[in-house]
């Protein structure tokens, strides 16, 4: 068992007391037609104005758009993987959608810490995910940071 067992002390990210007011992390991803059907599949919602380009020409967007929350989850990459990083635990995220996403955008999401409460070691985080500078998504987050061994 020796062999299968992972040694993760090495794949936390930034501890809480690392944190400073204003830090910045951002990722960017250009949307696929793969990745919409793929985010339907897995989330079931199957919206014919992120599948069907008939369907989505009649509507007020006049294309196909990906779905809101695939947008929202790159901002949950960001977190698990880059600010705070691995080891975090997402606990609350409010959005607003600004402007639709479409295949073929990149999409960049950025998480910046606007608080930080020391005895609680939760964290809050603007969110915003823009497409060639104009933001489509906006929001804050809350996130817990466990104590390290």
């Amino acid at each position: 068992m020796s062999e299968a067992v992972r040694d993760f002390s090495q794949c936390y990210g930034h501890d809480f007391e690392d944190l400073k007011i204003g830090m910045s992390a951002a990722i960017g991803r250009t949307v696929t037609e793969a990745d919409i059907a793929i985010f339907a599949g897995l989330s079931g919602d199957t919206n014919p104005v992120h599948l069907d380009g008939e369907f989505a020409a009649s509507t007020m967007f006049g294309e196909r758009i990906a779905h809101g929350m695939l947008s929202a989850s790159f901002i949950s990459a960001v977190f698990g993987t880059k600010l705070p990083g691995p080891g975090c635990i997402y606990l609350g995220q409010s959005m607003n959608f600004k402007a639709p996403v479409k295949i073929g955008d990149t999409v960049v999401a950025r998480v910046t810490v606007r608080e930080l409460v020391s005895h609680k070691r939760r964290a809050f985080f603007d969110t915003v995910c823009t497409v060639a500078g104009k933001v489509v998504l906006e929001g804050h987050a809350e996130i817990y940071l466990p104590a390290r061994a």
